[in-house]
């Protein structure tokens, strides 16, 4: 197993906090499932701020950035069971980063965090 890349996002979350009240642009930001849950949570801002820091840091994983066909709704950010955030990988992501690491199997490993102000993502990037 290699480590392909890494990512790292950091946001104040104060800037998301009138963006949650914006449908617009939850619903072009986020996937259903992200939105779905997200009625279950009652701090909105952290819940999207985090999930945001983690869109970012996975397209700093890849090394690309949010191009090349790369959107933010192309990326979820769900939890399993016991609360352990994860990524839910789609055929267009599989295209991006087989395309640029030439590659079919990988693992995507997810940590976020936030506290009053900041919310924190880290991504690694690993062949199988």
């Amino acid at each position: 197993m290699k480590i392909l890349g890494i990512g790292v996002d950091i946001i104040k979350n104060d800037r998301f906090r009138n963006l949650t009240l914006n449908k617009k642009f939850i619903n072009k930001t986020f996937g259903k499932n992200e939105i779905k849950f997200s009625k279950k949570i009652l701090n909105k801002t952290n819940y999207f701020a985090k999930r945001f820091a983690a869109k970012e840091s996975f397209a700093k994983s890849i090394g690309t950035g949010f191009r090349d066909g790369l959107k933010l709704k192309d990326i979820e950010v769900l939890n399993d069971k016991i609360g352990k955030p994860f990524y839910s990988k789609s055929k267009k992501v599989d295209k991006i980063i087989n395309k640029k690491f030439k590659i079919k199997k990988y693992n995507l490993f997810l940590s976020i965090s936030d506290e009053k102000e900041y919310s924190i993502a880290f991504t690694i990037l690993q062949t199988k």
